[in-house]
C-alpha cells in the first residue's frame, strides 16, 4: 500500500504565491493523485485535485479546508484502490458532492497577455 507524500518542499517560497493564494499543501499518492491546499486572506481557500484525467478545484471555508481536504484524499484513493482510474460515474458523483470548479486558467493563463 501506498502512502501520502508531502511534496512541498519541490517549491520555492516564492512558487508557493499563485495569484492571491499561498500553497500550504502539496500531496502526491502513487504517483498516480495530487491533492493541495492553497490558502487565501479574503477569499475561499481551494482545494485542488488531479487524478488522471480528472481533476478541479473545490472552494471551501478556511475553517474546513483541513477536513474537507482528508475527506477529498480518501475519497480518491479510495476510488483507485478500486478502479486505477476514475470511472465516468465516480466523477459524477464527486463533481456533485464537493461541488467542483474547473480551473478556467490551468490550461491558459490570460493575465500576462491582458495586463491583470
Amino acid at each position: 500500500m501506498c502512502d501520502w507524500k508531502n511534496m512541498i518542499d519541490f517549491f520555492s517560497e516564492d512558487e508557493r504565491y499563485y495569484k492571491n493564494t499561498y500553497l500550504e499543501i502539496n500531496e502526491v499518492y502513487d504517483e498516480q493523485i495530487e491533492v493541495s491546499l492553497f490558502s487565501s486572506r479574503d477569499e475561499p481557500y481551494e482545494i485542488y485535485f488531479s487524478y488522471g484525467i480528472f481533476y478541479g478545484i473545490i472552494y471551501v471555508d478556511g475553517k474546513k479546508a483541513h477536513s474537507k481536504r482528508e475527506e477529498v484524499k480518501s475519497e480518491l484513493v479510495k476510488e483507485h484502490h478500486k478502479h486505477k482510474e476514475p470511472t465516468d460515474e465516480f466523477i459524477n458523483e464527486f463533481c456533485k458532492k464537493h461541488e467542483v470548479c474547473m480551473p478556467n486558467d490551468i490550461l491558459f493563463d490570460r493575465t500576462d497577455i491582458f495586463g491583470f
